[in-house]
């Protein structure tokens, strides 16, 4: 594998592990009530800790990966002093430094008490997706556009991390609205989630039309552009998943009341869907994150 695939695979890998812990965390520790948030939390504790460890060796591979690419190959990203250089001297590594370091903090919150894990694993993650900012084309600009551009990229991908990761412990939460015990703490959640999707799907949009304006200046229409068609693809996929957002909660909710079990069986495929397509979107950006805007 070329250099520059192996980057691009760790990329998505890295971001799309943030994005589905953030998400997901966030979700259970600040909208969720506690009682269902646990009995979630308990189903998903071993698959976090293994996307975790995914999105770590994703980490951990892609400072050889990024050497490689910026010396001569696969050879360079075994001397130990051209990594020095690529780990203390660019852009790169010290966007990896900061990666490694929240990295360190995700594998830390395993650590803690059962009662505060989910908790650290979403500050250590959200702080893990605000750190990819320190790369990408944010860094081409200067002064305070630089630092502009910057805290948009986190909005955008906190928004899209929160919106895409929470889908995941939706699925679940669906399943508890058929339990007596466990169904008004369900439909709480579903209401926070409803509410919370509203604001993070027009935030997404709204931030990503601002990144396409700072660094095109313009829409997407130059077709012969990699970057620009991949980004084009991208903005139809992110539409896509808002129409399904749509339909589940204006269409399949209120389907609930009067039959429960297609309605419920249909939000799960919107939700499965919408996930689907949030991992095409980051490896879209994967891919075109590295190739020069024009």
């Amino acid at each position: 594998m070329d250099p520059t695939t192996a980057l691009e695979l760790c990329r998505f890998l890295h971001d799309a592990s943030l994005m589905l812990l953030w998400g997901s965390c966030a979700y259970l520790s600040l909208l969720v009530p506690k009682a269902i948030a646990d009995i979630v939390w308990r189903g998903m504790a071993m698959p976090f800790l293994l996307i975790a460890l995914v999105g770590g060796l994703a980490m951990l591979i892609s400072l050889p990966a990024a050497t490689a690419i910026i010396g001569n190959g696969w050879s360079d990203a075994l001397d130990v002093g051209m990594v020095h250089d690529v780990l203390f001297d660019t852009t790169v590594g010290r966007a990896w430094q900061a990666q490694a370091l929240t990295t360190a903090m995700m594998v830390c919150a395993f650590l803690l008490p059962e009662s505060w894990r989910r908790h650290g694993l979403a500050l250590a993650s959200g702080l893990g997706l605000a750190a990819l900012s320190l790369t990408g084309h944010a860094s081409m600009l200067e002064g305070w556009l630089r630092q502009a551009h910057r805290a948009n990229d986190i909005l955008h991908v906190l928004t899209g991390g929160g919106w895409l990761g929470a889908l995941v412990p939706l699925i679940p939460i669906l399943r508890l609205l058929g339990r007596p015990d466990c169904r008004a703490a369900a439909q709480r959640a579903l209401r926070r989630f409803s509410n919370a999707g509203h604001a993070a799907v027009a935030l997404v949009i709204l931030s990503g039309l601002v990144n396409t304006m700072l660094i095109l200046k313009r829409l997407p229409t130059d077709w012969s552009s990699p970057y620009q068609t991949l980004l084009a693809l991208k903005i139809a996929l992110v539409a896509v998943m808002a129409l399904l957002a749509i339909v589940n909660r204006y269409v399949f909710v209120p389907w609930i009341g009067r039959n429960p079990g297609r309605a419920l069986h249909a939000l799960r495929l919107g939700s499965i869907a919408e996930i689907a397509i949030g991992m095409l979107v980051i490896g879209l950006v994967s891919v075109f994150g590295m190739l020069e805007p024009a």
